[in-house]
């Protein structure tokens, strides 16, 4: 599967496959240069798309600390000089952290702005980085397409409360995700609520994506409230099908992410 780059006119995103369904992304203020790696889940191949495309890395935006997102910390810090900033809650476990930020902060890349979210759930110092100004979020494992990460560290509520600050973002919101599990998670979705013709045409649509070898990511904040059926534990389609008719939605996002664990 080949790289993509995506030029925002300010925000330049380029998108790349690296280990077995990792994404790798660098992101280029286009107005002084000024780049950065969301994550390091492969220092080789980060190394690789920058000298592909000329550029110099200068920071490392993590979102947590698992070793398919920051694996490559060091070995990039040492080979090109650059500056790492992640979780503050999670200092202790970023390799090579720089600079640690917490919910609302803001971090200047370039003449773009980064809003950080706190998202804990997945892991408890888990942050999503949030490019308002130019309608994009990278969200690591916090919000997959059609799905969610595992709950390693925190609770069903303490990730419904996460996902619910992902949702209220604008509905065209570009959301960078940290893996290709799409086709997976659609099936999945489909065994919750078949009859939304919404998430029904969606699976096609990923299919045939995933049949030309060609990546489902990024989605949107829009796509992902209509079908992603971690965001809907209020459909009474959804709450019908767990035998859940009128519970409160951190029960149904329980019961949903449990039976995702063994799909």
């Amino acid at each position: 599967m080949p790289g993509t780059s995506r030029d925002t006119a300010a925000l330049e995103v380029h998108q790349f496959p690296c280990l077995e369904d990792n994404y790798g992304y660098l992101l280029r203020d286009a107005a002084t240069g000024i780049t950065a790696a969301i994550d390091t889940p492969d220092a080789t191949a980060i190394r690789r798309e920058l000298e592909r495309l000329g550029w110099r890395l200068d920071f490392i935006l993590n979102t947590h600390h698992h070793g398919d997102h920051a694996g490559g910390n060091l070995e990039l810090k040492e080979r090109t000089g650059c500056r790492i900033v992640g979780s503050r809650a999670d200092a202790a476990r970023i390799p090579g952290l720089d600079l640690g930020l917490g919910e609302g902060d803001v971090f200047e890349l370039g003449t773009r702005r980064v809003r950080v979210v706190e998202t804990p759930g997945h892991t408890l110092g888990h942050i999503a980085w949030i490019f308002d100004a130019d309608g994009v979020a990278f969200v690591g494992d916090t919000l997959f397409a059609m799905g969610c990460g595992r709950l390693f560290e925190g609770t069903p509520a303490q990730m419904w409360h996460s996902l619910g600050k992902l949702a209220a973002l604008p509905a065209a919101t570009r959301v960078y995700c940290a893996h290709e599990y799409t086709q997976k998670n659609a099936r999945f979705a489909l065994t919750l609520e078949p009859g939304n013709a919404a998430l029904v045409a969606r699976a096609a649509a990923v299919d045939r994506l995933r049949d030309q070898g060609l990546p489902t990511v990024p989605t949107t904040i829009g796509e992902e409230r209509a079908t992603n059926p971690f965001l809907r534990p209020d459909s009474a389609g959804i709450q019908a099908t767990l035998g859940l008719a009128g519970a409160d939605p951190v029960t149904v996002f329980a019961e949903m992410r449990q039976r995702r664990n063994t799909f």
